[in-house]
C-alpha cells in the first residue's frame, strides 16, 4: 500500500508548510518585498537540514523503499535553456505568490484560487514535454546524446 504511504507524507509535509506560513499569500508578498524574511528562514533551515542528510544518504548506498532497487544521486549536467527557465520560474513564483509545493497544499486548504497556479503547473509540464519531444525528434539519426548540456561529460 505505497499510496497510504505517500499520501500520509503528503499530509504531513502540507500541514508543516501550512504552519511554516508557506501557503499564506501575504508571507510571499513580504518575501520579495524584503519586510518580512520569515520564508527565507524556513526555506534556508530546509537547506541546513537537508544537506547533511543527503551528504550522508549519497555514502550510504541507498535503496528504494519499494522494490528495493539501487537509488543513483548524481548531480545534473547544466544545460542550456536552465538559467532562462529558472527566471521564469523565480518569475512565476512571484506573480503567482506560490512555489509548486505550497500550490498543492493551499488548494488542499481550500485557497481555490491556486488551482490557477497548479493549471499552470500542468501547462507547464506539458508544455516541456511536447518541446523536449519536438527536440529530440529533430535530432540527426543515430545522435544517442541530444542534450544541450554544457557540462565537461564524466
Amino acid at each position: 500500500m505505497p499510496w497510504l504511504l505517500y499520501t500520509t507524507l503528503g499530509a504531513v509535509f502540507g500541514y508543516l508548510l501550512s504552519r511554516a506560513g508557506a501557503t499564506d499569500y501575504d508571507y510571499y508578498a513580504q518575501l520579495f518585498l524584503f519586510t518580512d524574511l520569515q520564508l527565507m528562514w524556513v526555506i534556508g533551515a530546509a537547506v541546513a537540514i537537508s544537506a547533511p542528510g543527503m551528504y550522508w544518504l549519497k555514502r550510504s548506498r541507498p535503496r528504494a523503499l519499494i522494490g528495493g532497487e539501487p537509488l543513483e544521486l548524481a548531480p545534473k549536467p547544466m544545460k542550456r535553456g536552465l538559467f532562462l527557465g529558472a527566471v521564469l520560474f523565480g518569475a512565476g513564483w512571484g506573480l503567482a505568490g506560490a512555489c509548486p509545493g505550497t500550490a498543492l497544499a493551499m488548494l488542499g486548504q481550500g485557497k481555490l484560487s491556486a488551482g490557477v497556479t497548479v493549471l499552470g503547473i500542468l501547462f507547464g509540464t506539458w508544455l516541456y514535454g511536447v518541446m523536449d519531444d519536438r527536440k529530440r525528434r529533430a535530432a540527426p539519426a543515430g545522435s544517442a546524446d541530444t542534450s544541450t548540456s554544457i557540462a565537461p561529460p564524466a
